[in-house]
């Protein structure tokens, strides 16, 4: 058998399964791909105007902002495509837009109770993260675009199930370009960190109000102007098994915030904003690698959700398969070119005052590469009733990924930081896939296998 690429691409794009995986990952790539410049000016930028240090508390006000709010939701869009989508294959519109309807309340209010954590803890974030109580007020400016994602999450997953990945991309872009215009004029008119933190704020809560308006919009054109009306007492039959998904994906989102993503504010706590300005360099450098796999997450969900639903295991493999196979093709080689080019672009970039974060980039690569080509890892669970496995594995390598932090990132920094997140995404990531697979073959063994596309 050849294995030239063009017989390899051909053979990967004649299934309709993964035709429709690369067309909708096309559109958020395309944006993606765009966004992911702007906001490497934005960054340029921002480091320009404030320094290794003033980027280090940026990042420290954004990110805890997010991760109150991460802490309070219940990841609604994953919800959402699973019962909603379920609902309208069983012919039952009603219910589908009971399950809209409850998804957008209980994302509002955890919204609401977010900002209100926000204001209670924003001295002591200033305080012990930012190691300045005088940037307090910041924190609260940035909790403005939390204010504004009232119901993103929901909104996100009823436009993916719609198919409507052509406009989240495009909300995405006019994020990006909202974000990199009021960078561009803070930068012209030399302001400080004031101007940078309005710029993201700004920028997010653009992006979080025009997905939930055209999400409005879809749910309208779906179930007609009364869909707000469909009574939640329709859900009342699943209210157990929906909890648990929903509270399921909750605490696989608080171990990943504790553990993965609230990342700057342990180093800043642990080590100093420079460090953290560092770090967030190299992270945003090893962002690029997510570029073209990230849309493959969400669009290789929805297709496998419904093989899964259907009992057609062999779509399901070959899914996951091809879309490895497409991570790798993009994963490696960009990889080994950062490893080349990191330093000089460091320099050029972000100037000569950030080319600390390259070693940082070397350690962060190597993880990296291996959650890229595997990014499946953890959703495949979540679909086969296995919820609660992937965030014991997390919440056990979370652990040790913590102690490491107290034991490490105060004498090494940065480069401790990277090593234990490179090395929690390889661990987390094995146990997972090999886990997948044996789930896969008890899901083969117990039910009958349905033909494939």
């Amino acid at each position: 058998m050849s294995w030239s690429p063009g017989r390899l691409w051909a053979r990967l794009y004649a299934n309709p399964l993964l035709q429709r995986v690369l067309r909708n990952s096309g559109y958020l790539l395309s944006a993606n791909t765009l966004s992911t410049g702007l906001s490497m000016v934005q960054g340029a930028l921002a480091a320009r105007m404030v320094g290794v240090e003033g980027l280090g508390l940026v990042g420290v006000i954004t990110d805890f902002g997010s991760n109150i709010n991460r802490l309070t939701s219940f990841r609604m869009s994953q919800l959402v495509i699973h019962y909603v989508g379920d609902f309208t294959e069983k012919g039952k519109p009603r219910e589908a837009a009971a399950v809209f309807k409850a998804a957008g309340l209980a994302e509002i209010a955890s919204s609401l109770l977010a900002v209100g954590l926000i204001a209670i803890f924003s001295p002591l974030a200033a305080r012990f993260l930012g190691h300045d109580p005088a940037v307090a007020p910041l924190f609260l400016v940035y909790g403005l675009a939390i204010l504004a994602n009232l119901m993103m999450e929901s909104s996100t997953g009823l436009l993916q199930l719609a198919d409507r990945f052509a406009a989240l991309s495009w909300i995405a872009l006019g994020q990006s370009l909202v974000t990199l215009g009021l960078m561009a004029i803070a930068f012209w008119r030399q302001e400080g960190l004031l101007a940078v933190v309005v710029a993201y704020t700004a920028g997010k809560a653009c992006g979080a109000v025009a997905s939930s308006v055209l999400a409005l919009v879809e749910a309208r054109r779906r179930w007609g102007a009364g869909w707000w009306g469909a009574p939640l007492r329709l859900l009342w039959d699943r209210r157990v098994e929906m909890w648990r998904f929903a509270w399921s994906t909750n605490l696989s989102t608080t171990i990943a915030l504790i553990t993965r993503d609230s990342e700057l504010l342990w180093l800043s706590a642990f080590s100093n904003p420079t460090q953290v300005g560092l770090y967030k360099v190299a992270r945003a450098i090893t962002n690029v690698l997510f570029v073209p796999v990230n849309p493959l997450i969400s669009t290789t969900y929805r297709e496998v959700s419904l093989e899964i639903s259907a009992r057609r295991w062999p779509n399901v493999r070959y899914l996951l398969r091809s879309g490895s196979v497409l991570a790798s093709l993009w994963t490696l080689p960009a990889a080994v070119g950062l490893a080349l080019f990191g330093r000089w672009f460091i320099s050029l970039v972000y100037t000569p005052a950030f080319v600390e974060a390259y070693f940082p980039l070397l350690i962060l690569l190597v993880g990296t590469v291996i959650v890229n080509i595997l990014y499946w890892n953890r959703s495949v669970l979540l679909l086969l009733g296995q919820a609660s496995y992937p965030n014991w594995v997390h919440l056990w390598a979370g652990v040790l990924k913590i102690a490491g932090t107290v034991a490490l990132v105060p004498t090494a920094g940065a480069n401790a930081m990277a090593a234990l997140l490179s090395g929690h995404f390889a661990a987390t990531t094995g146990v997972l896939v090999l886990h997948t697979d044996r789930a896969l073959r008890q899901a083969e063994a117990l039910s009958p296998v349905a033909p494939g596309v």
